[in-house]
């Protein structure tokens, strides 16, 4: 039996990016390349004729914007939209306003070490999990119908456990609606989400406009401190280390691990080993297995874990995985997830 492929049209107005993702997203037998376009307006008539399941969107283009074209395109004829983006701080912030907007991921056009070859595994990773997604219409960008998260009360007392999170496709808001909630006195939280280099940044930024605690891209060496939270740089993974009673990151090159880096298994490894009992683990949305045997890793060594449920879910694949292997303790909706890790604490 034939596999049924996943339809893309690629929208980008360098004839070169067109040609590389065209070449590359066809040496994958599950993707077909319906179509191309150099701007938003061709995009338009395309979309129409062609139905694509997935569409790849530049975000910088002449004409009409990504940013303006992916608002109409949600609010008429809503798709999913994988962004693509120039590694440059401009693209950080521009690629999370498309994600508010609707789209559902992102990745980084090639660039210096960042080769074709890694793009090419990743955006078919990207694309696949788009696919998977119920995209419903949005009027101009506004709440994504996500359930709010439930009121959290402040700790009473302050603990030395570590919270190590990891997602991926959905993530962004998904992180958004927990560490919200988290009180100022919250454990130190460690977070992978899947995410370029230049995005993560920005993303950080962001969250530490909104949330009670502090959030910033880690670096080498940060201590993990109450009322913070570290968020992995894209393209490093981030190990947790402990000297003494202090714990500390390690951000580091290396292989990718289930096509990604950073990726959520090497940061639930390092944590089972240092942080044993004293740790909270957490899989939220994300396609893939990225995080379930790291999430076992961590129950074993005595840590309690969490798990995002199946209906808030953007996509339910990492939890499902981590599920089937046993490493999951509670399934938990979104909305309930920062209670429950405080009421764990």
């Amino acid at each position: 039996m034939s596999l049924e492929k996943i339809r893309v049209l690629v929208v980008d107005d360098s004839a070169i990016v067109r040609k590389v993702f065209s070449e590359e997203l066809s040496k994958f037998s599950d993707i077909e390349i319906i179509g191309t376009a150099p701007d938003p307006f061709i995009a338009r008539d395309k979309i129409v004729n062609l139905k694509p399941d997935v569409i790849t969107l530049d975000i910088e283009m002449p004409k009409m914007d990504g940013l303006t074209f992916l608002k109409k395109l949600m609010k008429y004829y809503p798709l999913p939209v994988v962004i693509v983006s120039s590694l440059t701080p401009r693209g950080g912030k521009m690629t999370l306003e498309a994600l508010d907007l609707g789209a559902v991921d992102v990745i980084g056009k090639p660039s210096g070490s960042y080769s074709v070859g890694n793009m090419s595994e990743q955006l078919a990773h990207k694309i696949r999990a788009a696919s998977k997604v119920e995209v419903t219409k949005r009027n101009g960008g506004q709440d994504s119908g996500t359930a709010r998260p439930e009121p959290v009360k402040a700790l009473s007392q302050t603990t030395n456990k570590v919270i190590a999170i990891g997602a991926s496709t959905g993530g962004t808001e998904a992180l958004k609606n927990v560490l919200i909630s988290m009180p100022v006195n919250a454990p130190g939280i460690l977070v992978v989400q899947h995410m370029p280099a230049q995005f993560t940044k920005s993303f950080a930024d962001r969250l530490d406009e909104l949330c009670q605690i502090k959030v910033k891209e880690a670096e080498d060496n940060d201590l993990v401190t109450q009322g913070s939270a570290l968020i992995a740089p894209g393209n490093f993974h981030m190990i947790l280390r402990r000297s003494g009673a202090r714990y500390y990151v390690e951000i580091k090159d290396g292989p990718m691990v289930h096509h990604q880096r950073p990726a959520v298994d090497v940061l639930f490894k390092s944590t089972a080993r240092y942080a044993g009992a004293n740790a909270i683990g957490v899989i939220l949305t994300g396609m893939g297995s990225d995080g379930a045997e790291g999430l076992l890793h961590m129950k074993k060594a005595g840590a309690q874990t969490i798990g995002q449920d199946e209906k808030t879910c953007v996509v339910y694949g990492m939890p499902k995985e981590a599920v089937k292997l046993g490493a999951v303790d509670k399934e938990v909706p979104l909305n309930r997830i920062a209670n429950e890790i405080i009421r764990i604490v």
